[in-house]
């Protein structure tokens, strides 16, 4: 009975010493799979471990809040620890975008679900050029990225403006292709009324040429 608790009184002590030079754990992600430089990271590329404090490096990451808005400044390798000289902040223009701000209805928009990093599809409702000819609804842009949401407005309307009633809007700041941007400004002067369609986060919208344009008399 002596020799076992000597000796459970030993292990005991190993483990003690081996937890006071360990030290406590703290959280840490590692990456699941490869991801390319230049792309927005997201939580579904980490999982988290817990690993000793003392053995991680200073600038290791130990919060996904700190990748919010960032994208990899190179190749990031899988089972990785992910380290904050592998990220930097996500630029707000890329090589031949154009900033592009313009008023857009509360009633009409994605009411708080528009983010900055969100992608967009801008419609935009126009009346026909005479009489005869039919009103249309138009896919001016698609996949437009939003980069600044600014604060609600209250907007008076125009004397010649037939609703003549106060409006709420909000200025939505996009990144375009100037081509897109030339489509934007073009729909915010001549159209009836512009709308935003929600893309679903992490995915492309991809709509078909013949689907770009509706009218209700060729609705079946």
């Amino acid at each position: 009975i002596v020799c076992a608790l000597g000796a459970f009184a030993g292990v005991l002590s190993v483990i003690n010493d081996v937890k006071s030079k360990v030290g406590p754990e703290v959280d840490a992600y590692r990456l699941k799979r490869d991801v390319a430089p230049y792309t927005p990271l997201s939580a579904g590329q980490f999982e988290k471990i817990e690993m000793p404090e003392r053995w991680l490096s200073k600038n290791a990451v130990t919060s996904l809040r700190e990748i919010q808005g960032k994208i990899a400044v190179t190749t990031l390798k899988s089972g990785s620890l992910l380290q904050s000289d592998m990220i930097v902040d996500q630029p707000a223009l890329q090589t031949g975008e154009q900033e592009l701000a313009i008023m857009i209805d509360a009633a009409t928009g994605v009411a708080g679900k528009i983010t900055p990093g969100s992608k967009v599809n801008v419609y935009a409702t126009f009346e026909g050029a005479r009489d005869s000819d039919p009103d249309q609804s138009r896919l001016i842009v698609e996949n437009a990225r939003v980069i600044d949401v600014g604060e609600l407005t209250s907007l008076k309307p125009d004397e010649d403006d037939r609703r003549r009633e106060p409006t709420e809007a909000v200025p939505i700041t996009f990144a375009l292709e100037p081509i897109d941007a030339q489509r934007l400004t073009y729909a915010e002067s001549f159209a009836d009324e512009v709308r935003l369609a929600l893309v679903a986060p992490g995915s492309d919208s991809d709509i078909p040429a013949t689907n770009r344009t509706y009218e209700l008399a060729k609705d079946k």
